[in-house]
C-alpha cells in the first residue's frame, strides 16, 4: 500500500527533471556553433602530443625497445586520440566550482526554498548538456578520427562495443558524483579555488589523460587502478582498444557501476551533512 502511495511521487519528481532536461537541452543547442568550434580548437594540441610521443618512441626505437607499458606507437596514439572520448563523457567543466560559489554566495537558498533537490537538477542539467555536446561535436570528431583511422588497427566486435558504450555512461556518472562529492568542500571551507585547482590537476593525471596508467609501471599502476579516477579516461580508451577483455572487463564494468553509486551516495551525504552547517549567508 506504501508502494502504491508513493509511485505518484516518484512519478512526478521523473517528470518534474525531465521537464528540465528538456529545457537544458533546447539552452545548450542555442549555442551549438560554440560546441562545433569549440571541439575542433580542443583537438589543437592533439598535433603536440602526436609529435612529443612520436619523439618519444623514436627515442625508445634506438634503444631497441618497440613498446612502453604495453603500448605500440600506434596504440598510443590511439588511446590519446579516444581518452577525448571519455573525457566528452565524464568531465563535468566548472560543477563543482559552481557547488561551492553557490554555497559561498548564499545562491543555495533557491534549491531549499523551491521543490528542487541540488543534486538531480544538476545531474538534469549536465546530462542535457552532455547530450548537446556530442550531437553538435559528432562531425568534428568523426573527421579527427577519419584523419586518423591508421592508428586503429581493428575495429571492436559487437560485444565490445556495447561495453565500451556502457562505461562511457557510467564515467558520465562517476564523474558527475565525484565533482559533486569536490564541490561540497564549499561547506566547510570559504575559499575553494586552490584545493579545486590542485584535485583536478591531480585528477587529469591519475585519470589516464595525459598517458596510460600502465606507462607509470608498478605499483602506481596498480595502486591508480584501484582509484574511481581510472573510470573517467583510462578504462572506457582501454575497452575500445581490446586491453581490457574477458573476465576483467566485467569486473571492471561491475566495479565502475559500484563506484557510481558510492559516489553518488556520497555526495547525497555530503550534502545533507553540509546543510546542517549552513547559514545562507549573501544571495
Amino acid at each position: 500500500m506504501n508502494t502504491l502511495s508513493a509511485t505518484p511521487g516518484i512519478l512526478a519528481a521523473f517528470r518534474k527533471y525531465l521537464r528540465i532536461f528538456r529545457v537544458s537541452l533546447t539552452e545548450r543547442f542555442a549555442y551549438r556553433g560554440d560546441f562545433f568550434l569549440g571541439t575542433f580548437l580542443r583537438f589543437l594540441p592533439m598535433l603536440t602530443t602526436i609529435l612529443l610521443w612520436t619523439a618519444v618512441f623514436d627515442g625508445a626505437k634506438e634503444s631497441g625497445r618497440e613498446e612502453l607499458g604495453g603500448y605500440r606507437y600506434r596504440e598510443m596514439i590511439a588511446y590519446l586520440l579516444l581518452v577525448h572520448i571519455s573525457r566528452m563523457f565524464s568531465s563535468m567543466p566548472g560543477l563543482a566550482s559552481g557547488i561551492a560559489r553557490d554555497i559561498r554566495d548564499g545562491s543555495l537558498k533557491k534549491y531549499l526554498v523551491q521543490p528542487l533537490d541540488l543534486i538531480g537538477y544538476l545531474i538534469s542539467y549536465r546530462a542535457a548538456h552532455k547530450a548537446a555536446y556530442i550531437v553538435t561535436s559528432a562531425l568534428p570528431y568523426a573527421v579527427i578520427f577519419g584523419i586518423c583511422y591508421r592508428f586503429f588497427d581493428h575495429w571492436p566486435d559487437a560485444i565490445t562495443l556495447v561495453a565500451y558504450l556502457i562505461s562511457l555512461l557510467l564515467a558520465f556518472v562517476v564523474g558527475f558524483a565525484f565533482e559533486a562529492c569536490v564541490g561540497m568542500i564549499g561547506f566547510w571551507l570559504l575559499e575553494v579555488s586552490s584545493v579545486l585547482y590542485i584535485i583536478m590537476t591531480l585528477n587529469y593525471f591519475v585519470s589516464g589523460h595525459m598517458f596510460p596508467i600502465d606507462v607509470l609501471g608498478e605499483p602506481w599502476a596498480t595502486f591508480l587502478k584501484l582509484l574511481p579516477t581510472q573510470y573517467l579516461a583510462y578504462f572506457p580508451a582501454t575497452v575500445f582498444l581490446g586491453k581490457t577483455t574477458g573476465l576483467d572487463l566485467t569486473h571492471g564494468l561491475i566495479i565502475e557501476a559500484i563506484w557510481a553509486v558510492v559516489l553518488l551516495l556520497l555526495a547525497r551525504v555530503l550534502y545533507r551533512t553540509g546543510l546542517r552547517r549552513y547559514s545562507a549567508y549573501g544571495g
